[in-house]
């Protein structure tokens, strides 16, 4: 998810009163900033999130490119899963024989285990989103990021029944060299993107159509979300872009890793 309102996004009263645990043109600039993989070595990693999982580490350079070559386009789902909004994305991404990548909030996937577990039974990729959606994670200490990161991955692998993330998303963009780091060595690459559908805003589907189609010259990594309200605009815009995308020539695929 974007920046989008207060520094803690949608869940933070929510994960306050629940959780008992601590490119190419205008879109390229913010990323190549934040991936410098040069900054501060990667941390050693915890207990893994499935006894005897051993994770293979990864670049640590945020992704936005697609395994699908020059036209290839991926679609990201983030913020969920939701039992509202996920069962009707995972709908429209069968009808067109589409597979994305779910962003997953790791208090999210706890509760609604049987959603994960149907997002990779559909063959889609699981992604890191933190715990709480803290989009001022970059502001916190390594302590607190290194909590919601690998709380995450553990929170979604039991819930995937073992099926690991294999992506970060920090919340809001907000990387640290600390994080991505953290992430890689954990067999998680970091993930970024370049085209933000604002969906999230619920400006209408015309205009969240219209947003992707006037940005996707910026790069193929396409951000959507599932979760933090109604979602409706999302699923019809998906219902009317995944085709029309197609037959434009471009292929789906996943980030790269």
């Amino acid at each position: 998810m974007a920046r989008h309102g207060s520094a803690r996004g949608w869940y933070g009263k929510l994960v306050g009163a629940a959780l008992g645990v601590t490119v190419l043109a205008t879109g390229a600039s913010v990323w190549t900033a934040q991936a410098d993989p040069t900054s501060d070595s990667p941390p050693k990693a915890s207990t893994p999130a499935t006894s005897g999982n051993v994770a293979k580490p990864v670049s640590a350079i945020i992704a936005h490119a697609s395994d699908a070559g020059a036209r290839g386009v991926n679609i990201t789902i983030d913020d969920g899963p939701d039992p509202t909004w996920t069962p009707q994305v995972l709908d429209v991404l069968r009808e067109y024989g589409v597979k994305a990548t779910f962003c997953m909030v790791g208090t999210q996937a706890q509760a609604h285990p049987d959603l994960v577990k149907k997002v990779v039974a559909d063959g889609h990729r699981l992604c890191n989103h933190s715990v709480s959606h803290n989009t001022a994670m970059d502001k916190a200490s390594q302590a607190y990021q290194k909590r919601e990161i690998l709380d995450a991955e553990r929170m979604i692998t039991e819930a995937s029944g073992g099926i690991r993330p294999v992506y970060y998303r920090a919340p809001g963009g907000a990387f640290t060299p600390y994080s991505r780091n953290l992430a890689a060595s954990r067999g998680m690459r970091p993930l970024g993107w370049n085209v933000d559908s604002k969906d999230f805003e619920r400006p209408g589907t015309d205009a969240i159509v219209a947003t992707v189609e006037r940005e996707l010259r910026n790069g193929p990594t396409l951000l959507f979300h599932d979760a933090g309200g109604d979602r409706s605009q999302t699923v019809q815009a998906l219902r009317r872009l995944l085709p029309r995308l197609k037959e434009q020539g471009y292929t789906y695929g996943y980030p790269v890793r």
